[in-house]
């Protein structure tokens, strides 16, 4: 699914009517006879309402006035009511507006807090609300009265429908303006907003359905800001699984991983590996973790490297260097440890591994001094996989500043430094290289575990190693390891639920995405 910021949504805007000559009041009529047909396929049941449109004074005020014209037409039982003097609008709004009252359509003008307060008394108590009171293009506080009737709308037990956004809600970031509209469903214009489909703005939303104007795909493609992904963008991206291929096809895997006390994030990371589809996998661990892992991973190759004190050593890196001599992919950073032997190491194999490389967990940690390592390595061939605590570190800046702005963050980072970032968290961002940005929305709060990440690590890593590019293997790493929880979430809910319980959903995922 497409996703736009209010700035590029303007300029489809203006393409369509400008370029294409497709005129502004054919997009208004369109716009408002698309979320009346939602409203009466979804709740014909309140045909007899009542129903209140409420409506700014602006294009989204507009559409409003064409919602609550078709309702009436079809039998609704609907009051309109106008924030705004009748000279206030202009316009296709004010032609629309001209049209409802030579219907003597029950209108209420409120102009300011007063004449709010003595309206919404004489109302009757809505079934329905529908918000047309801002759209994407508001920028700055809610305040006044529109404050106050988004204060009334949220403790109304009626049914909330937004045109295009709720109202308060900042189509670009997804912050909340002051006060916002809690809306039921929200009848989204020719594409997806930004702020739509990232938090806080996913919680004011509801149900998220796109209506199809008459803006031109063409243009809203090449203006998008990024991709909201799909199933159907996942089963683009899962490779094919001959059936003359052996182990070997699908790729051989070194994990570079554990150390004392942490040897459960490599056999995490490696398990999810195979579970991915990865053909084989050896793991690099310290000489005294070796025995455990072996134990642990029946189906793992394991190798004892150099260490000290439980954490691997710099002396490691031949050994490293020697290993990935047949391999196809190098992951690092589960359970690695913090050493400054370790990070010496970690350092050097990000300097020189040839490999396209998976970095985590404690290697985030080793390259927080070290980023501009990053910028040496081909573009697009190194995936980082950060929490927000990681991100932060890798910036030099609070965990705060990176989740105030967790699209922007991913995206600078990716591009500055040449990478695919995966900004971990609730609506996961994927970030190219090129400034292209997805956004995954399977998970959910069960998994905020310890472990989870590890297994991340492993899904991406094997989806490298069947040949997916980088890019394509990032995110449907996310989206498959997401839905993999959300699948025990009726089990489990949101508490309880382990990384290892995930293992044995991910092959069931991959075959749902296949067989849809």
């Amino acid at each position: 699914m497409k996703v736009l910021t209010a700035e590029q949504m303007r300029e489809a805007d203006r393409r369509t009517i400008d370029e294409l000559g497709i005129p502004g009041i054919v997009l208004m009529e369109s716009a408002g006879r698309a979320v009346a047909n939602e409203i009466l396929r979804r709740y014909s049941h309140l045909v007899h309402g009542p129903v209140l449109v409420l409506c700014g004074q602006g294009n989204n005020g507009g559409y409003g006035l064409v919602v609550a014209r078709t309702l009436l037409q079809q039998g609704w039982q609907v009051t309109t009511v106008l924030f705004a003097a009748k000279a206030a609008v202009s316009g296709d709004a004010r032609l629309y507006l001209d049209i409802l009252q030579r219907l003597d359509a029950p209108i209420e003008f409120a102009e300011d807090l007063a004449g709010l307060e003595t309206l919404f008394p004489r109302l009757p108590l809505p079934a329905l609300i529908v918000d047309a009171l801002f759209g994407t293009g508001l920028s700055s506080p809610v305040a006044g009265h529109y404050a106050a009737a988004i204060d009334w709308v949220n403790r109304s037990p009626a049914v909330k429908v937004a045109i295009d956004i709720p109202s308060g809600l900042d189509a670009s970031s997804g912050v909340i303006l002051g006060s916002v509209l809690y809306a039921d469903l929200t009848v989204t214009l020719a594409a997806a907003k930004l702020g739509q489909v990232i938090y806080p703005g996913v919680n004011c939303c509801g149900e998220l359905v796109v209506a199809e104007i008459g803006i031109p795909q063409a243009v809203l493609d090449e203006l998008a800001a990024g991709i909201l992904l799909e199933v159907g963008d996942v089963r683009g991206f899962l490779p094919a699984r001959p059936v003359v291929g052996h182990k070997g096809t699908f790729g051989h895997l070194l994990l570079v991983a554990g150390s004392c006390g942490k040897s459960g994030a490599a056999a995490l990371a490696a398990n999810a590996a195979l579970r991915a589809g990865a053909g084989l996998v050896t793991v690099g661990t310290p000489a005294s973790q070796q025995t455990t892992l072996a134990v642990k991973l029946t189906e793992v190759m394991t190798v004892p490297l150099d260490e000290v004190a439980g954490e691997l050593a710099d002396t490691a890196f031949p050994q490293i260097a020697m290993l990935w001599q047949d391999k196809k992919v190098l992951a690092i950073g589960p359970g690695l440890g913090r050493s400054i032997a370790t990070v010496a190491l970690v350092q050097k194999v990000v300097k020189d591994c040839p490999l396209p490389l998976v970095i985590d967990a404690d290697a985030l940690f080793a390259l927080s001094a070290a980023t501009e390592l990053l910028k040496a390595r081909p573009v697009g061939t190194t995936i980082l996989t950060p929490h927000p605590g990681e991100m932060a570190l890798l910036l030099g800046i609070t965990i705060g500043e990176v989740e105030a702005d967790r699209v922007g963050t991913a995206r600078r980072f990716a591009e500055t430094h040449g990478v695919i970032l995966v900004l971990k968290g609730a609506r996961t961002i994927i970030a190219a290289p090129d400034g292209g940005i997805m956004i995954n929305p399977t998970g959910h709060a069960g998994m905020a575990t310890g472990g989870m990440g590890d297994l991340l690590t492993g899904i991406i890593a094997a989806l490298l190693c069947q040949g997916v590019t980088p890019l394509a293997a990032a995110a449907a790493a996310v989206w498959l390891h997401g839905r993999s929880g959300d699948r025990l979430r009726p089990r489990f809910g949101d508490a309880g639920l382990l990384a290892s319980d995930l293992l044995s959903e991910i092959p069931g995922v991959r075959c749902e995405v296949l067989s849809l």
